[in-house]
């Protein structure tokens, strides 16, 4: 095996091409503000902090200290409510309110707001109570509710700063449940979606390969064809396909993307593997999944849907694609490599600086068009996965190399891990020991997104119901 060249890795090149009229934009729901309610919960008479405090005072203060959040952060939080909750009669109006709330912001202001707080967090909403020091006690039961499986995390500080990461993961939440993902694979193979739905109010689709060819037939071939040859222009270099497979590849992306505008959908998954091999598929999508991945959406192969959902997740907060991979060991070097025939090439940051790219055909049967794309190296990456909506797999590793060898899929980057032994032995236990998943089912895929962000997965975690588990 030799390490390819790093060359263009520090050049700056065209950012993957805008999609004309996308559901990407600004303006779609799935990125939009997120709603905020913000409620205050104290005993109706406090002795602590202290009995003779002002409580309308300390609210206005936080009220000024979240309307400067709100300015640092424009576009990503609006927050509504505000109200001062003293008694559990008045959370039946609290319910009420909350409407489109995507979480809740609660600060306890007194102690003894205990049953104020469960009551809260009982309504199901992802929420983040800020204890301010003196607040009061009840902070600590939070971590008990969380391991009830509610859904809570905390800020114990007197830094509004400690507020500024949450915007983001706000958004995400907001992100999740404005997202609908489309999904294409025989009815009999279809993932289960529900458990999705529940967790994080996400939509899907289902259309059929035949709705897919009636959107490639009605892709202009002209314009197919002049897209095809920009993207040609722009490879590094082309090695197998034929012009015109690049030119049906292209085509095929742009029926997915009005595929997409059709259905209102950020995100598409298609067995394509199995679509192709059947000759449901005019094309392989891996340029498509490409295009979609580098302008901020989601495309991902073999109707993935726990990968798919790996990438809503992480990508809406950190702005990097994921890169769903097959793992490949090599415990003697304390190694993995990952390796898959489609990769984003604006892996660093969406709608950033592209990669270099090699037009190749598709590793298992040597047909159509796959690319090799050659990934940043000497950076941290997260690899990370949805097992189920309720545990995720994650860990994080450094990208050494990108590999080249005619074995395995065209992209494969070489990453050093902590202890390669111990991800191997304990690849997918967490799955394998539960009684409720299948045993085939396929544990195989991890996402590779560029940058460490553990801590975000972690406190969604919190926020949104799921167990981390730390793979190595």
């Amino acid at each position: 095996m030799s390490e390819l060249s790093r060359r263009g890795f520090l050049m700056t090149t065209a950012a993957a091409p805008a999609l004309a009229a996308s559901p990407s934009g600004q303006d779609a729901p799935w990125n939009s503000a997120a709603v905020v309610q913000k409620v205050y919960l104290s005993a109706k008479r406090a002795g602590w902090p202290r009995p003779d405090m002002d409580l309308k005072q300390e609210v206005a203060q936080i009220e000024a200290n979240l309307a400067e959040f709100e300015r640092r952060h424009p576009g990503q939080i609006r927050f509504t409510g505000g109200e001062i909750i003293q008694d559990v009669t008045q959370m039946p109006a609290l319910a009420r309110s909350l409407g489109q709330a995507d979480a809740i912001l609660a600060f306890n202001m007194t102690t003894g707001v205990y049953r104020l707080l469960e009551a809260v967090v009982d309504m199901g909403k992802p929420t983040l109570l800020f204890s301010l020091p003196y607040s009061g006690h009840d902070w600590t039961h939070a971590a008990a509710l969380t391991q009830r499986g509610r859904k809570i995390d905390v800020i114990a500080s007197s830094d509004y700063g400690e507020l500024d990461p949450y915007a983001g993961l706000f958004q995400t939440i907001h992100h999740l449940r404005h997202s609908k993902v489309l999904l294409i694979a025989p009815p009999t193979s279809r993932p289960a979606t529900s458990g999705y739905v529940r967790q994080f109010g996400t939509s899907f689709g289902f259309p059929t390969y035949l709705d897919l060819k009636a959107a490639y037939d009605a892709v202009d071939a002209g314009q197919a064809r002049a897209a095809a040859e920009a993207f040609m222009k722009a490879a590094v270099r082309m090695v197998e396909p034929q012009p015109e497979e690049v030119v049906n590849s292209m085509r095929l992306s742009m029926a997915m993307e009005n595929l997409l505008r059709q259905e209102k959908a950020n995100a598409i998954s298609i067995d394509c593997l199995g679509g192709f091999g059947r000759a449901e598929l005019p094309a392989y999508p891996c340029i498509g999944f490409t295009r979609l991945n580098d302008a901020g959406m989601y495309g991902v192969c073999e109707c993935d849907l726990e990968s798919t959902m790996t990438q809503l997740l992480v990508t809406s907060f950190s702005g990097k694609p994921g890169f769903v991979s097959d793992p490949v060991f090599d415990t003697s070097r304390n190694e993995v490599i990952h390796a898959h025939c489609v990769s984003a090439t604006a892996m660093r940051g969406v709608g950033g600086a592209q990669c270099p790219y090699i037009i190749r055909n598709h590793l298992e049967d040597h047909k159509g068009v796959s690319l090799q794309v050659l990934l940043p190296v000497n950076e941290t990456v997260t690899v990370a996965r949805f097992a189920r909506p309720d545990k995720m797999w994650v860990s994080t590793a450094e990208a050494t190399g990108n590999v080249d060898d005619p074995r395995g899929c065209r992209t494969k980057i070489r990453t050093r891990v902590s202890n390669a032994r111990k991800f191997l032995e304990g690849y997918a236990k967490a799955i394998n020991t539960d009684p409720a998943m299948p045993g085939t089912r396929d544990l195989l895929h991890r996402v590779v997104f560029y940058g460490d962000h553990v801590w975000a997965v972690e406190r969604l975690g919190r926020l949104t119901g799921y167990e981390v588990i730390r793979e190595i």
